[in-house]
């Protein structure tokens, strides 16, 4: 493939929209009332032999905002310490600042309209996204208000499986239990089992 084409092979291939892979980590389920602690994005193009593959990770830790509920399950669950000094958070704008402005950048240089959150449950993550980007006050959010791309439905058509671990496995990718429910590594991942599918199957319709 010309690599002059593989900026429009993007925008083609997913009707103009660029896909993001995200995870988040939190304090609970609720996105409006409960913290969000990690945010983790990860960039994807197409390489010169026409293979979907991981670009960049975008990756940060999250201060609570104000108000927010921490629930003790889910930070037992994730192993976070919301306040630990060493995890260099930063508030809730500035880490949505410095994820989604290299992703609006991504948008415009491969001729996409907008990103497209790209999830393991990807409702939870597009969720909690929308939240914090509205109780911020930040208009200009790259992803799609609703629409999303879901690697738990995609996993169980191409490998039977809708646990992350799961499907990783499966799909023959690594899987360290000790990394996972980190945002930054289970975004990594998620990556790979997107970006394995596409292949997958733009290899099985050419």
């Amino acid at each position: 493939m010309d690599e002059e084409d593989i900026p429009k092979k993007l925008a083609g291939r997913f009707r103009g929209f660029l896909p993001v892979i995200v995870d988040v980590e939190t304090a609970g389920f609720n996105a409006r009332k409960d913290a969000l602690l990690e945010i983790a994005a990860v960039m994807v193009d197409f390489d010169s032999d026409g293979q979907l593959q991981l670009t960049e990770t975008i990756a940060c830790n999250v201060l609570p905002f104000k108000g927010a509920n921490l629930d003790e399950k889910s930070l037992e669950f994730t192993g976070i310490d919301p306040w630990h000094p060493f995890r260099f958070a930063k508030p809730e704008e500035e880490a949505l600042g410095t994820v989604f402005s290299p992703i609006r950048k991504a948008v415009k240089a491969s001729g996409c309209t907008r990103a497209i959150l790209v999830g393991h449950n990807a409702s939870f993550d597009l969720g909690f996204i929308n939240a914090a980007a509205e109780r911020n006050k930040i208009k200009r959010n790259p992803f799609h208000p609703f629409s999303s791309f879901d690697t738990a439905t995609l996993a169980g058509l191409a490998y039977g499986q809708t646990v992350l671990a799961r499907a990783a496995i499966t799909a023959g990718l690594d899987w360290d239990q000790e990394q996972a429910h980190s945002a930054k590594y289970d975004a990594e991942r998620t990556a790979e089992l997107f970006c394995g599918i596409v292949n997958r199957w733009d290899a099985s319709n050419r």
